[in-house]
């Protein structure tokens, strides 16, 4: 593997000290980095390195995305927008109307689109439309990990059981075959890939424990509690021995509190949406060291607020993370950075809240602190993992070049990312993916999306709700 060395740009380091380089250098050595410096100090020696010029350019760490959706890079904009028609769209793919192609083509998208905004690690739930997880048998997840390790990004696919009551229906794609799930087939196929599928790509892709979320409030039947109890106490030992992170989907008031009784809160849980949390919820979240992934653009956060400043403020770890590409966002972190800003400025009437150096951390060092790989990931430092990102900074968007910071944080977008480096390899340069086929991935994704659309029966939901033209609400009839 050859050196690389980065050189005459903007080096955002995201450090101890949040160190900023103008003009700063990044040396490579293999999967690592080895030095990174600034004009005060003279470039390490590496007369064989391949050198890449970043005049005018931002260089980063790669971003961390800690929330998204296996499956949601196909599903935009089903059901025109209107979001229960799209869950219920999804309901029925991630159950009945999916194959192993599906998720190969939707793992080869969302890495592509990812790969293209600078993120360079994701959280990807398997599945998602009311917590519904892929877990008939094992062959999808490993199949979608698979998919994502071709990318040579770094992924974290979260699978585990379905909620109550059981059997849960699941039809094969490939042959139609009908296969109903009780409660030990889902935790058999979730230990057999969490067990089987850790560490592949060169550890790229791994595996973590997710489990429906429950709690009084969330409008859903909660089981009698000894069931429950038992349920989360199988569900916890199996985290425990793998020895893995485990995620929760669409936290909301009094369901950090329900969780701590289920045993479901520690500093390896990773808790997304969070929205109208008590104080108790904050408190019991402070005492377990958990990590929050705030979605600032997803639908939880329209219908509730994500307190992510009170929580900061208390200390809690607070990703920014996307939701994944559905109904209506996408995997540019650049974009979430400037709703989420916006979003708590708004609330507290202050543009002094949630300034642009604490959201970039939220999607780096902080994010990596929620993976448990901040020893690994989330800044530019010696030892650590050599994923760097290059932002053009020659956009009429980003000039004058002042306050680099600022600049990524309130002006960048998906599209201002030009180099993309993972382990030591450079995965994008000048915009152009290397070592993938990006014809060949959207080419694919257009013609599975259209083919599962049409086999089951999904073509109403393509079509335009009623009132999307002209009203200033879509109609609540289809």
């Amino acid at each position: 593997m050859t050196d690389i060395l980065i050189e005459n740009g903007h080096v955002v380091t995201l450090d101890p000290a949040r160190r900023v380089l103008e003009p700063g250098w990044v040396l490579i050595r293999g999967d690592r980095i080895a030095a990174v410096g600034g004009p005060e100090v003279a470039q390490q020696a590496a007369p064989d390195a391949e050198r890449i010029d970043a005049r005018r350019k931002a260089v980063l760490p790669g971003l961390i995305d800690c929330h998204g959706h296996a499956g949601h890079a196909l599903t935009k904009n089903l059901g025109g927008g209107k979001g229960d028609g799209w869950v219920d769209a999804c309901i029925h793919l991630y159950t009945v109307g999916s194959d192993r192609r599906f998720w190969e083509a939707e793992a080869r998208l969302a890495s592509l689109e990812r790969l293209k905004a600078g993120v360079t690690t994701a959280v990807s739930f398997f599945g998602g439309g009311s917590d519904v997880i892929r877990n008939d048998a094992p062959d999808y997840a490993l199949a979608y990990g698979d998919a994502v390790g071709e990318s040579g990004t770094r992924c974290f696919i979260a699978l585990g059981p379905n909620r109550h009551p059981f059997p849960h229906r699941f039809v094969r794609g490939e042959d139609g075959a009908e296969r109903l799930t009780d409660e030990n087939t889902e935790f058999a196929t979730v230990e057999t890939v969490l067990t089987g599928g850790q560490g592949k790509h060169d550890g790229r892709v791994n595996y973590i424990l997710s489990s429906p979320l429950w709690s009084p409030t969330r409008g859903v039947g909660v089981p009698d509690y000894p069931v429950l109890k038992a349920f989360f106490e199988r569900v916890m030992d199996l985290r425990s021995r793998i020895g893995c992170l485990f995620t929760q989907d669409g936290h909301h008031k009094d369901s950090i509190s329900f969780g701590a009784d289920l045993g479901t809160l520690g500093p390896w849980s990773l808790f997304s949406h969070a929205v109208d949390l008590t104080g108790k919820d904050l408190d019991l979240a402070e005492e377990a060291g958990l990590t929050l992934a705030h979605n600032p653009s997803a639908v939880m956060s329209i219908v509730g607020r994500c307190p992510a400043p009170e929580a900061m403020a208390r200390g809690i770890n607070v990703a920014i993370s996307s939701d994944a590409g559905s109904p209506d966002r996408s995997y540019d972190l650049f974009r979430h950075m400037i709703q989420a800003q916006h979003y708590h400025r708004r609330h507290f009437r202050d543009p002094d809240v949630l300034p642009g150096g604490k959201a970039l951390e939220m999607t780096t060092i902080d994010a990596a602190k929620g993976l448990h790989r901040q020893d690994d990931l989330g800044s530019l430092e010696p030892g650590k993992k050599a994923d760097v990102i290059l932002v053009d900074l020659m956009k009429p968007h980003m000039v004058p070049l002042n306050h680099v910071v600022s600049r990524l944080t309130s002006y960048a977008n998906a599209g201002d990312v030009d180099t993309v480096i993972v382990d030591g390899v450079v995965r994008m340069r000048g915009r152009k993916v290397l070592g993938v086929d990006e014809t060949a991935v959207l080419e694919e994704a257009i013609d599975v999306a259209e083919r599962v659309f049409r086999d089951q029966g999904l073509e109403p939901y393509l079509e335009m709700p009623e009132g999307f033209w002209g009203d200033p609400r879509v109609s609540a009839d289809r």
